[in-house]
């Protein structure tokens, strides 16, 4: 008998590379076999390193898009490839794979495992198009065997809407952070004091509050510096412009690096980490971060609140306040070298903890393994009969 197959489904090979390539070897490890199916980008490269992964490309998932028709085209082209493959379990990452795929794994008589990492703009923003999300969402995910979510406050808001069954969903904190990877580095000798903001260009990832702090330091020190990393996103409805991005720069305001594939480079250099985000699923920039062993400075809002332990591992600040946000990174500024490493050293136990990929990814082999089991024993059943 051949051993379960399992579907893993996101909006982009971007996510699959970046966020599941540590379940995937995992699943492939303990025996099960595995596709992914999302849209194809640069990111493709991985199949190099890992032979055993089938990769089926979708061609009508467009993440921006509000277009009905393109959703219903996507929906019947996945239920196309969930027919085809016949999976044994779906995994759905992603609002349009959450919503469209769940409709195609029900069409198809499919078990599903529903991850939501973030609620993203459409749910929380707008009248209409937030009404119709939160239907869309309550219909699709009411098949679905187990909803995930990072965090607690987006749990209970699913069930305060009555969006899901209750006592179906559960918390599983994040993709999981691979400790090895991102660990400690000595400080590189600076004169400088850095804080690093790592994160898509976004308004609603409080860079704007970052910026306004920043201006406010300056004025009462000499040495420090404002890191911004990350991608600028146009088709985002919170995108910072160009335009506003190089006045920020010609008024020295920050420095910023563009994208990277690799922040290692920037968390070595790096003393404190800050993003004050309006709200997040998981901040995965933060847990790396924290692995780096650096000091934390966020928002006490749904997320980022479970990333740290107020005045052991950095500070929270209320959300769009830059005055409270600079007080804290002053607060950290002046703090000696000893008791910044103190910080810094208690950020990464409490990844090691809890936020470590080894645990995260052991909690999604207990819940694939259960309904697989189950569905096994169901088709063995139904073939006795």
């Amino acid at each position: 008998m051949k051993s379960p197959k399992i579907a893993i489904v996101a909006n982009s090979t971007w996510n699959i590379y970046n966020f599941r390539l540590g379940l995937i070897r995992e699943l492939t490890k303990v025996g099960y076999r595995v596709i992914v199916i999302a849209p194809i980008d640069e990111y493709i490269h991985y199949l190099g390193d890992n032979y055993f992964i089938k990769h089926i490309a979708i061609k009508r998932l467009s993440p921006q898009s509000k277009n009905p028709l393109k959703d219903v085209l996507l929906c019947k082209e996945l239920y196309d490839i969930y027919k085809k493959e016949q999976p044994d379990l779906i995994l759905h990452y992603t609002i349009k794979p959450n919503i469209w795929g769940n409709f195609a794994a029900r069409l198809a008589n499919i078990p599903t495992i529903s991850t939501l990492t973030g609620l993203g703009y459409t749910f929380l923003h707008g009248n209409f198009t937030k009404y119709i999300i939160r239907k869309l969402y309550k219909v699709a995910l009411s098949k679905s065997k187990r909803l995930v979510f990072h965090n607690g406050d987006d749990l209970q808001l699913f069930e305060d809407f009555n969006l899901i069954p209750k006592g179906r969903g559960e918390v599983i904190p994040g993709s999981g952070v691979d400790t090895n990877f991102f660990s400690p580095f000595p400080k590189s000798p600076a004169k400088k004091f850095i804080f690093l903001f790592v994160g898509r260009v976004l308004y609603d990832k409080g860079i704007l509050e970052f910026v306004e702090a920043a201006r406010q330091i300056r004025q009462v020190t000499k040495n420090t510096e404002y890191w911004v990393v990350g991608q600028l996103n146009a088709e985002n409805p919170t995108a910072v412009s160009k335009h506003q991005l190089q006045v920020w720069l010609e008024n020295k305001d920050i420095r910023y690096f563009g994208n990277s594939n690799d922040i290692r480079k920037f968390l070595k250099k790096a003393d404190v980490f800050v993003l004050p985000s309006y709200r997040e699923g998981m901040p995965r920039a933060v847990l790396e971060a924290m692995a780096s062993a650096k000091p934390i400075i966020t928002t006490d809002t749904a997320g980022c609140r479970d990333t740290v332990v107020e005045g052991e591992n950095g500070y929270l600040v209320p959300v769009k306040d830059s005055i409270s946000l600079a007080e804290a990174m002053l607060k950290i500024y002046y703090l000696d070298r000893n008791e910044l490493r103190e910080m810094g050293n208690a950020s990464r136990d409490l990844v090691l903890q809890n936020f470590d990929e080894k645990i995260i990814i052991d909690r999604y082999l207990s819940l694939i393994q259960n309904i697989t089991e189950m569905k096994v024993a169901k088709d063995k059943t139904k073939i006795n009969v």
